[in-house]
């Protein structure tokens, strides 16, 4: 109780604190991102080595927290003091103490943009259990949206029980009422599982995979059903747009697949953080 008065005496100090949670969190988000793939490729790897009656081989431990962070170069353990989120990577100037080998950048700007997400949740639903839930969901769609970017995949690790967190949420009414947050999910999940399967019977192609519905059916939950027309607009036209340039700066082929998650993730987020200004202006534009 002493906290959340002092946070709301000192709204700078609030947002310092959620902007190192953020950059915590966003270092553990580095770890999720990379490691969740390879721990459910390896699992897939043993369920059908089990099936066919093969031997299980023997590999090093890998889980979320084995083993510890290390240098892919050289193997050398991380220590705590070269861990520090963005500050070490500064400190070290991109490479590792041992060998020199170059960090990716990919590392500080997840921190970063973890960091920044969390203050500007911060900055919009001030001290209140509204801002604890928007955190959560907020690290998850950053978790999403990486391991989409790099494998076509949306984990149901994440997407089911964020799911069911979001129809929780809705029995206390934290964002939407218990009914609208049903409605969202079914709707979510239909629609687009609908649009999947009426491209495939027009182009003989699958056009996204079940990942997406389960994340929009998620959305769908923890904001309501009268939150999809504006994640579906928002998703479509910046997942046009940037997946347009994305092809041409790359230089790929037109078939080239590209995940649609990231672009349902932002959308979502936005829709968390301003959705009901983005429909009262929506229906502005229609006169309504």
């Amino acid at each position: 109780m002493e906290a959340i008065v002092f946070f709301e005496s000192h709204p700078a100090a609030f947002m310092a604190s959620a902007f190192l949670l953020g950059l915590t969190v966003g270092s553990f988000l580095n770890v999720v991102i990379y490691r969740l793939p390879l721990m459910m490729e390896r699992q897939w790897e043993e369920q059908c080595a089990e099936l066919h009656g093969k031997p299980q081989p023997e590999r090093e431990p890998l889980t979320l927290s084995l083993p510890r962070s290390h240098c892919p170069a050289c193997r050398r353990t991380i220590r705590a003091q070269e861990n520090i989120p963005l500050f070490s990577y500064l400190l070290l100037r991109g490479r590792c103490r041992h060998c020199k080998a170059p960090i990716s950048l990919r590392y500080p700007l997840v921190e970063l943009l973890t960091g920044i997400l969390s203050i500007a949740v911060a900055w919009r639903f001030g001290v209140s259990w509204e801002t604890m839930a928007a955190l959560l969901l907020s690290y998850a769609l950053i978790t999403l949206t990486f391991i989409d970017f790099d494998h076509q995949l949306l984990p149901d690790n994440i997407t089911l029980p964020f799911l069911w967190f979001g129809l929780g949420l809705g029995l206390f009414e934290v964002f939407t009422d218990a009914r609208t947050s049903l409605i969202g999910a079914i709707t979510g999940y239909l629609s687009l599982w609908l649009v999947y399967h009426l491209f495939r019977l027009l182009t003989k192609k699958e056009g996204m995979g079940y990942g997406d519905f389960k994340l929009l059916a998620l959305l769908g939950a923890w904001l309501g059903w009268t939150m999809l027309p504006a994640i579906i607009l928002l998703s479509s036209i910046v997942g046009a747009l940037l997946g347009t340039a994305w092809l041409y700066l790359s230089s790929q082929h037109r078939e080239t697949p590209i995940p649609f998650g990231p672009y349902l993730a932002a959308a979502g987020w936005l829709a968390l953080m301003w959705g009901q200004d983005i429909n009262q202006f929506y229906l502005s534009l229609t006169g309504r």
